[in-house]
């Protein structure tokens, strides 16, 4: 017998199988950590590579699991590393992760062309509330807006790169009908 794959998520994965959700959940949440810690130097700073992860998480996930991944795994992973920003992590990141979230979701059932459409949209848009947040955020934390507004370039290609290796390894890489695979016809 050969089963398919549609692009139809059920209603929730924590519903259809708690345990499972709580494994994915999990591992992506330690994939965010530990890419929390890789940075990529650059002249004037790092662009660091938990974007993709909270993004493709995002893209994959449920807005709750998606929170989890790229709201808590962001706080914790700062409060490892480096404490300072790590209420804006959680809020920025927290926040970019529902709305890819919720935006993807709505394509589920649709054409990969239209998936991949609005999974770009949603991740651009999930970029935008990235920037934005750590901008005010550093303005905050740092108090002065100077400070921000030097690593706003840095933000903004951190956003870019999250954006491209989330769509790299939704699409291009599988991961989404790995994770369909995986997860709904098991």
């Amino acid at each position: 017998m050969v089963t398919t794959v549609q692009n139809k998520a059920p209603k929730s994965l924590r519903e259809a199988n708690s345990v499972k959700w709580i494994a994915i959940t999990g591992l992506f949440m330690a994939f965010n950590i530990i890419m929390s810690s890789v940075g990529i130097p650059v002249p004037g700073g790092h662009l660091y590579l938990c974007d993709m992860i909270i993004c493709t998480a995002a893209l994959i996930m449920d807005p709750l699991s998606a929170f989890i991944v790229g709201g808590v795994g962001s706080f914790l992973g700062d409060m490892l590393f480096y404490p300072a920003p790590m209420f804006v992590s959680l809020v920025t990141h927290g926040l970019q992760a529902v709305v890819i979230s919720l935006i993807a979701r709505s394509a589920y059932g649709h054409s990969r062309q239209r998936h991949f459409i609005t999974a770009l949209v949603a991740t651009l848009i999930g970029g935008v509330i990235m920037v934005v947040g750590y901008t005010l955020g550093k303005t905050y934390v740092y108090s002065t807006f100077e400070y921000a507004m030097i690593k706003l370039p840095y933000e903004i290609a951190q956003a870019l790169l999250g954006v491209a290796g989330s769509l790299f390894l939704y699409f291009k890489a599988g991961l989404g009908d790995i994770f369909n695979k995986m997860v709904y016809n098991s």
